[in-house]
């Protein structure tokens, strides 16, 4: 077994088990206060029904490696989404306010690099998809 792969496994769970937290303090806290506070910033209270669904659900795929590349994408999107409307007024280490960016931009990188990686001998992608169709 080749260390990127046993790295590309330790990134995917990881950020797979992130996401499952992050999803789950959505729906822990209140979906509803969520919503509410994705009115408040300008975004559709529904999306945010959406975002913690593929947070996760889309977390808990990623720890197994299944559709790991469509996931990545996603969360991708929701975390560059999530620093340029939300974080990045606060600055890269936050502003004595609120948190930084640095974290968001650390999961959209992560989440990149899985995109580009997706198919991790480690994975149930692997095991799934015909290798040719990679």
């Amino acid at each position: 077994m080749k260390s990127f792969e046993v790295g590309t496994l330790i990134l995917r769970v990881f950020l797979g088990l992130s996401f499952v937290i992050h999803g789950l303090a959505k729906f822990q806290g209140g979906i509803g206060n969520t919503a509410g506070w994705f009115d408040s910033i300008g975004i559709p209270g529904f999306m945010a029904y959406i975002v913690a669904g593929i947070e996760l659900l889309g977390g808990l795929l990623l720890i197994i490696g299944l559709g790991t590349r469509y996931i990545s994408a996603l969360l991708f999107v929701i975390m560059i989404a999530a620093t340029v409307k939300v974080k990045i007024s606060a600055g890269f280490m936050g502003n004595g306010q609120g948190a930084g960016y640095e974290l968001d931009l650390a999961f959209a990188v992560i989440a990149f690099f899985l995109f580009l990686n997706w198919k991790s001998p480690l994975s149930l992608d692997a095991k799934l998809v015909n290798k040719e169709a990679a």
